[in-house]
C-alpha cells in the first residue's frame, strides 16, 4: 500500500468502523447496578443524595425540602488505550492483526466501566458515600420517627469472599457511573507529524472521563460472612425494613444478588433448589436474580 493520504483516510475509516461495530456490540453488566449519570465539569456534587422527600399530607404550606445538606463529590478521572501501527506493516499491506486489536480496544473501553462499577462495590466498606460514613457500614446515621439520632447498618462484616443483595428496579440504582466523554475513537496517522516521523508509526487510541462512587445505601446490603440461608434472609430483611429520617418506611424491595465466581455454586443452589440441605422447602427460591461477576474475583 502507498503512504498517501487517501490510503490513510480508507485505513482510519476502516479501523473506526470496526471500533465503533465492536463499542456498539460490546456487553456489559454494570447497568444493572448503576445509574449512568452525564457530567458537564470536572467533577458533579451529589448534595439531592441525602434529601429525597416522600409524599405527605398538605397541610397548611408546602413543606419545602432543601437538597445541598451534603457534598459528595464525584471527580472524572482521565482514561487512554491506544494501538500503534508500524508504517512499515501499512507499506506492506500487513494489516490483518490490527483490525481485531481496534475492536479489542473499544470492547476494554466499554468492560472498563465494568471495572469501575464493581470495583467501587467491592471496596464499598472502605469508601465514603453522601452521609460521611462508608457505603457499607454498620452506623449510618439517621434521624428516628422521635426526632433523634440513631444508626442503621448495611454491612454484615466477614473475612470471606464479599457479596452484595441490592435493590436496583427503582429510578436510581446504588451505585454512580459518572460519564463525562464517552470513548470514541482517534488517530494520529498524519505522515508529517513529527511522531509518525521520528518513529516510524501511526497511532490510533481512545480516551475517555469518567468516575463511579455511590448512590443511595439504604438499596444495598454488603456482606463477607459465608452465604447461607440465615445471612441471605438477614441481609433481606434488613433491606426491606429500611426507614428514612423520622421513621419513614422505604419501600425497598432487593431483587439481586451479586457474587463472585467462587460463590456461584452455593448462590445457585440458594436460589434455585426446590429443596435446601434439610430437605424441606426452599423458600430462599425465586426470591432475587443472581449476578455471578468476574469483576469482584
Amino acid at each position: 500500500m502507498q503512504i498517501n493520504t487517501p490510503n490513510l483516510e480508507e485505513l482510519r475509516k476502516t479501523f473506526k468502523r470496526d471500533f465503533d461495530g465492536a463499542l456498539a456490540a460490546a456487553s456489559s453488566e454494570w447497568s444493572k447496578i448503576a445509574t449512568e449519570v452525564s457530567s458537564s465539569t470536572s467533577q458533579n456534587v451529589y448534595g439531592w443524595l441525602g434529601k429525597v422527600p416522600g409524599m405527605r399530607e398538605w397541610i397548611g404550606q408546602r413543606q419545602l425540602n432543601a437538597i445541598m445538606e451534603h457534598d459528595y463529590t464525584l471527580k472524572n478521572k482521565p482514561y487512554e488505550s491506544t494501538v500503534v501501527v508500524d508504517r512499515d506493516d501499512i507499506e506492506d499491506d500487513n494489516l490483518g492483526v490490527y483490525s481485531p486489536l481496534m475492536r479489542e480496544m473499544a470492547e476494554g473501553s466499554e468492560t472498563h466501566v465494568d471495572e469501575l462499577v464493581f470495583a467501587a462495590l467491592k471496596v464499598g466498606n472502605q469508601e465514603e458515600c453522601y452521609d460521611g460514613q462508608a457505603f457499607f457500614d454498620t452506623d449510618h446515621p439517621v434521624i428516628l420517627e422521635d426526632g433523634s439520632t440513631g444508626t442503621v447498618s448495611n454491612y454484615a462484616g466477614g473475612s470471606n469472599s464479599f457479596w452484595c443483595l441490592m435493590s436496583t428496579q427503582r429510578q436510581i440504582k446504588p451505585i454512580i457511573y459518572q460519564n463525562r466523554r464517552a470513548a470514541e475513537f482517534q488517530a494520529m496517522d498524519d505522515p508529517t507529524d513529527p511522531h509518525v516521523f521520528i518513529n516510524k508509526e501511526f497511532v490510533y487510541g481512545t480516551d475517555a472521563r469518567r468516575a463511579a462512587g455511590y448512590a443511595f445505601w439504604q438499596m444495598a446490603y454488603g456482606s463477607r460472612q459465608p452465604l447461607t440461608s440465615v445471612t441471605y434472609w438477614a441481609a433481606r430483611t434488613a433491606i426491606r425494613t429500611m426507614k428514612g429520617d423520622h421513621g419513614r418506611p422505604l419501600g425497598i424491595r432487593p431483587n439481586l444478588l451479586v457474587v463472585s465466581p467462587d460463590m456461584e455454586e452455593t448462590a445457585r443452589e440458594l436460589l434455585t433448589a426446590e429443596r435446601n440441605a434439610a430437605g424441606a422447602t426452599n423458600v430462599a427460591r425465586n426470591t432475587a436474580e443472581l449476578m455471578v461477576t468476574e469483576w469482584l474475583a
